[in-house]
């Protein structure tokens, strides 16, 4: 008998765009498998997908998945029995059901030399060098969706429908539960979607994966990006795919359907077990510029609006933002603060505490009178409503638009 292994790496490079004799794989293994059944032996190929030849000619033997029994059977080889044996390998499997026996092998050789090892230490283990997010946590300013204000509704389903499926793994395993598995959180800009983002990336580390406009949309190289994105999330599976400000990908497609369309395999699960384990969670400022086929009832399971804080969860801001804050400026009256900046964002409020405090910082150096505290981030709102009304006006339409004057024809 002869073993060929990894027959597909073979067949990715002879049949690629680059290769100068593509489409002569076939003709070879019909050559092989004649000359074998010719002179009476066998040939035995591993292959991720077998070729029409392999297919139509060979018995085929699937290898399933790793089960949680396989993951105890590879690992013990390279354990202590006393170690092994305090080993969950169910809810290790739980944590990492796609692993492949050179990874287990791996862990289990490394942690073998620790006598405490233990499944917190394995799974910890599998965290720092197996299952990698393409985000660097270190990065993303450390930030948590209950630091938000008046959006209470929020992030109680956020909490319910995606951090416990994937955080509480024995209560998930317990009642079947998964993430939803296409969400849409949308609102203005301010509001706090991108927050939600940076806090999901904290707490969920190695399962978050990110997707924004640092892929360029009609780039050479965009669509590879997000697949590559994709396949891990599923390698990471239960995993969260956070696609954020997606209405302005799509706007960049320029008619483009790569995207929209993968997307739409994706919310439709039909890829695989683990694809059916990746919640796919988009941001966007309007849900109309989002392609109507995506927002399809049974795609988007979950919608979830953020919106302008109101006049307590305004109040509640500024509170956090200046208690901490030397007397002579955090002793500012919040209630007038809260009433004087209704329609602002989140972000808004927090740019007044920021320029409030400069102003301050200006008067103080100079030796100027100080005035009430309030009046600085007063002064500070007020700059910023300024700037709005200036710069959201409409824009003339440039000389490249199409401008109509008078009557159109109908």
């Amino acid at each position: 008998m002869v073993i060929v292994d990894d027959l597909h790496l073979v067949k990715d490079i002879v049949e690629s765009c680059d290769y100068q004799r593509r489409h002569l794989f076939n003709a070879v293994i019909v050559a092989l498998l004649s000359k074998a059944h010719a002179a009476g032996q066998r040939l035995a190929f591993s292959t991720d997908n077998a070729p029409p030849p392999l297919a139509n000619r060979a018995h085929t033997w699937d290898i399933c998945d790793f089960t949680p029994a396989d993951y105890q059977a590879i690992c013990s080889a390279y354990f202590d029995p006393a170690i092994a044996r305090r080993l969950d390998f169910g809810e290790i499997h739980r944590f990492a059901p796609n692993l492949n026996a050179h990874q287990l092998r791996k862990a289990s050789v490394w942690l073998s030399h620790e006598l405490g090892a233990d499944t917190a230490r394995f799974i910890e283990y599998l965290t720092t060098h197996n299952l990698a997010s393409n985000v660097e946590i270190e990065e993303v300013e450390p930030v948590d969706w209950n630091d938000l204000r008046g959006v209470d509704d929020v992030i109680e389903a956020l909490e319910a429908k995606i951090a416990l499926p994937l955080e509480d793994r024995v209560l998930a395993a317990e009642l079947g539960l998964k993430p939803k598995r296409g969400v849409l959180l949308a609102g203005p800009p301010g509001t706090g979607k991108t927050t939600i983002g940076r806090a999901l990336a904290h707490r969920l580390k190695s399962k978050f994966f990110l997707i924004d406009g640092t892929m360029i949309a009609g780039s050479a190289n965009f669509y590879s990006s997000v697949n590559r994105v994709f396949e891990a999330a599923k390698r990471n599976a239960p995993a969260i795919v956070f696609i954020d400000d997606a209405d302005v990908i799509f706007e960049g497609e320029h008619g483009e359907r790569g995207l929209y369309r993968y997307l739409l395999t994706m919310l439709d699960g039909l890829e695989s077990e683990s694809a059916g384990r990746v919640c796919v969670m988009m941001t966007a400022m309007e849900a109309s510029s989002l392609p109507a086929a995506i927002l399809r009832s049974g795609r988007v399971e979950l919608w979830l609006e953020t919106r302008l804080p109101d006049e307590a969860a305004r109040a509640s801001i500024f509170r956090d933002k200046i208690s901490c804050l030397p007397a002579t400026i955090g002793a500012a009256d919040v209630a007038v603060l809260a009433a004087a900046s209704r329609g602002l964002t989140g972000a808004d409020l927090k740019a007044a505490v920021e320029d409030g405090k400069l102003l301050f910082a200006h008067d103080k150096a100079n030796g100027k009178q100080l005035k009430a505290p309030e009046q600085y981030f007063l002064a500070a709102i007020e700059t910023i409503r300024r700037n709005r009304r200036t710069y959201t006006k409409k824009k003339r339409p440039q000389l490249t638009e199409a401008l109509s004057i008078g009557f159109k024809a109908e």
